[in-house]
């Protein structure tokens, strides 16, 4: 037959829309031409596609090749159809059986030699041919990550052209990848016990932890800031395997780093520099990809250094901690990006750092100290849950035995599932994540917190916004109080923990 049909994946944000390839062959002068808006590299396939044929032994045909990628407002990109387009030519050219493509997908850069190489977005497209009901073949290198979506999807690797036409012509079929189970264990963060002192900003973790709030450490340098920061994810519940998916998807498609099977269900810890650019942040580029607060999904995003952010930078926290999704607009691609991380920044009180330090090494000016903190706007601050002191430790806490240790992660880690437990089965999410609506409804208050919460708010110049971010982490210091109702000294802690809506004095 002269025309042949597979189908194959694009890739658009998280998700992997279906391509039809359709290749057509016709008299003519010997030529091949790729329609359905290809991209440069989509544009380069032919050669690379022409080269794996030749050195395969196949024969490339010596009349005109024609590729339609449908849909054709769909853009295409990467090397992922090179193997479509090459199994396309030998079935329309009789050199392989057709019969068998109409249950499968196929995905796979092919090198000039024939050999198939990985590609990036496997996952998402896995997950859509897995829905679609048809096995689908890619390079060996990405097995291990499509087999994640679990044993609805038949995974057919392998690593030469000549085994999937081996395969498709019923000579010998591709095993079917059985990846071994591989534990993945959240021990494997760093743990809390390391941190000496800090009482308090240890019990903001935990609270932080419980209920999905966005958390602020303020103190000098070398208090233990960072180190806090990375224990978080030690103490965060497990993962579920539908938010593991998703937090992978993320991963698969940026292309950044490799995939490790061991680590797919830990939650992710992203610390960007503070140089970082506002692309790299909330991703983009010509071909918009996941930036740093989407590959924080489902896990600690962890800004050291805050004020030192350019201050446009920060400003696109402000949608994702809003709405926990990024929209990404450019002349022609347009792309969404789950970004729902849970946000830890730090910074230092002054300029030198030292504001407020019983060294008295302190020597910045109120206007300095002023400047310095407006680096960092109001309306951000105001989305930010949670203010926590850490204070320089005396030389003798940090000295002190290995006795003195602190509570571990493992042992926090169990007050906190047990408190989001709580949350989920009475509003169905962590509070963190309660609109205006459910707030209302889960954290009313009685006759003394109402009085308390008003007087805060006088005092300190509250808004709507923050008035009910005190009202969730109150909700929280309940859950892990395991109490039913939302106390006054629940209340008083929560207003406790806002410390930059204080006045200078107060």
């Amino acid at each position: 037959m002269s025309l042949c049909v597979l189908y194959s994946r694009a890739r658009e944000g998280i998700s992997a829309p279906a391509v039809t390839v359709e290749v057509h062959l016709s008299g003519g002068l010997p030529a091949m031409s790729i329609v359905g808006l290809p991209e440069l590299a989509v544009r380069e396939s032919k050669d690379r596609v022409r080269g794996a044929l030749l050195n395969g032994h196949f024969e490339f045909p010596a009349g005109r090749v024609t590729v339609n990628l449908a849909p054709a407002d769909l853009p295409k990109e990467g090397g992922r159809f090179d193997l479509p387009i090459a199994l396309g030519i030998l079935g329309a050219s009789g050199q392989l059986r057709t019969e068998a493509l109409e249950g499968h997908e196929l995905i796979g850069e092919l090198a000039l030699s024939g050999a198939l190489r990985p590609v990036t977005g496997v996952l998402p497209a896995a997950l859509a041919a897995r829905a679609a009901g048809r096995a689908l073949i890619l390079p060996e290198a990405n097995a291990d990550e499509a087999a994640l979506v679990g044993a609805d999807l038949v995974v057919l690797p392998a690593r030469h052209l000549f085994e999937v036409c081996e395969h498709l012509n019923g000579h010998a079929a591709l095993p079917r990848h059985r990846p071994e189970p591989v534990a993945s264990s959240p021990g494997e963060a760093p743990d809390l016990a390391d941190v000496r002192g800090q009482p308090q900003a240890k019990r903001a973790l935990e609270i932080a932890a419980a209920g999905g709030h966005s958390l602020l450490f303020i103190g000098p340098p070398g208090t233990g800031k960072s180190m806090l920061a990375s224990r978080l994810p030690g103490i965060l519940p497990a993962m579920t395997e539908a938010e593991a998916l998703e937090s992978a998807a993320i991963r698969s498609v940026s292309g950044r780093e490799p995939f490790d099977p061991r680590r797919w269900r830990v939650r992710p810890f992203r610390a960007p520099h503070h140089t970082a650019s506002g692309v790299a942040l909330v991703g983009g580029g010509t071909s918009p990809r996941p930036g740093e607060v989407s590959l924080a999904h489902l896990g600690v995003l962890f800004l050291d250094e805050l004020p030192e952010f350019d201050r446009r930078v920060l400003e696109v926290l402000r949608e994702p901690l809003e709405s926990g999704r990024i929209h990404i607009s450019r002349a022609a691609h347009q792309a969404e990006f789950p970004a729902r991380f849970q946000l830890v920044a730090a910074m230092n009180p002054c300029p030198c750092g030292y504001l407020g330090d019983d060294s008295g090494r302190c020597r910045c000016s109120a206007e300095q100290v002023a400047r310095y903190r407006a680096r960092v706007s109001g309306p951000l601050l105001d989305r930010i849950d949670m203010h926590v002191e850490v204070p320089r430790l005396p030389t003798a806490q940090l000295g002190a035995p290995d006795g003195a240790a602190g509570e571990t992660s493992a042992a926090v880690r169990a007050r906190v599932v047990a408190a989001r437990a709580r949350q989920l089965a009475r509003g169905g999410k962590a509070n963190g994540d309660l609109g205006p609506p459910e707030v209302e409804r889960f954290c009313r208050l009685d006759e003394e917190g109402r009085r308390l919460i008003r007087r805060a708010a006088d005092r300190l110049g509250l808004s709507a916004r923050a008035y009910h971010r005190i009202l969730k982490v109150a909700r929280t210091i309940a859950d892990l109080a395991a109490s039913e109702s939302l106390a006054a000294a629940h209340l008083s802690e929560a207003i406790g923990y806002r410390r930059l809506d204080r006045r200078p004095g107060h």
